[in-house]
């Protein structure tokens, strides 16, 4: 299966937002993709499958537990691929930047020790009159 087949389902994709931090048992995986989704066990459990054949996880047994991991390989595969894509969205990325710390620091330059936020706008309002 190829990576984006297996990215485009939404419950595999979230199973691996929720592996991104870190290892989860397949209980726990199973609750949450089963109370977001509505979907049954044996259904999480066909995903889990699916993204542990295609590479994107591993397994490992602790006691009756498995624990689910995420495997990095097949990220950077479709990292690479996305590459030439970059230039379509990184200049406005960029430009989201600069127009939040341009934001922060006149939010900044607004503000004074002793009137804070509101103050500064109480100040401005009065000498407007």
């Amino acid at each position: 299966m190829h990576a984006f087949d297996v990215l485009g389902d939404p419950v595999r994709r979230r199973i691996l937002e929720l592996l991104s931090g870190g290892e989860r048992t397949s209980g726990a995986i199973a609750a949450v993709i089963q109370e977001e989704f509505r979907i049954s066990q044996p259904a999480v459990s066909q995903h889990l499958r699916v993204l542990r054949e295609s590479g994107f996880t591993t397994v490992r047994a602790d006691g009756a537990r498995r624990l689910y991991a995420v495997e990095s390989a097949p990220l950077q595969e479709v990292d690479m691929w996305l590459e030439p894509f970059r230039q379509f969205w990184s200049q406005h990325l960029d430009a989201l930047a600069t127009e939040l710390a341009r934001g922060k620091r006149q939010r900044a330059k607004n503000e004074t020790p002793e009137s804070g936020p509101s103050g500064a706008r109480e100040k401005k309002e009065t000498t407007d009159d």
